[in-house]
């Protein structure tokens, strides 16, 4: 194996993705492997964990496989065609846009839901503390034998 490539295990460890998730990616067809190793195993570019680093980002927001796969169709012609007509590299620089003004608004979604939930345990730590008794910290708190 040469400098440039590496074994799922590496690629894992650098994406924080487990084995299992990557094989699935790429059964799905989000990522193919670069490579093989003389034994078979999955050899992986930067490029290739860059591709996976996007999934790893996407998922989050609830975007679907279809979604991502087309969303790193976009950025592979667009990485490969810096020639092409302006009317296709326009096209492609909108369905892009498109992804942006989407994950935007998810983003924005997350943050009312993360509020909410931080009021909630604002409320239910003031709520313990308001309990009269001597400690009403359940941490704390003796626990009857």
């Amino acid at each position: 194996m040469d400098d440039d490539h590496m074994q799922i295990g590496e690629v894992a460890a650098r994406t924080e993705l487990s084995l299992r998730t990557i094989r699935h990616y790429e059964e799905v067809g989000l990522v193919i492997p670069s490579a093989r190793s003389q034994g078979g195993f999955r050899l992986y570019t930067e490029t290739d964990v860059q591709r996976l680093m996007v999934i790893r980002r996407m998922k989050p927001l609830g975007f679907t496989l279809d979604e991502m796969r087309d969303l790193l169709d976009v950025t592979d012609r667009l990485d490969a065609s810096r020639s092409a007509d302006r009317i296709e590299r326009a096209e492609l620089l909108e369905r892009m846009a498109v992804y942006e003004r989407t994950a935007a608004r998810k983003i924005e979604e997350l943050r009312t839901q993360l509020s909410r939930a931080e009021d909630f345990a604002a409320t239910l730590r003031a709520r313990l503390r308001s309990v009269p008794g001597e400690d009403t910290d359940p941490r704390t708190a003796a626990v009857p034998g």
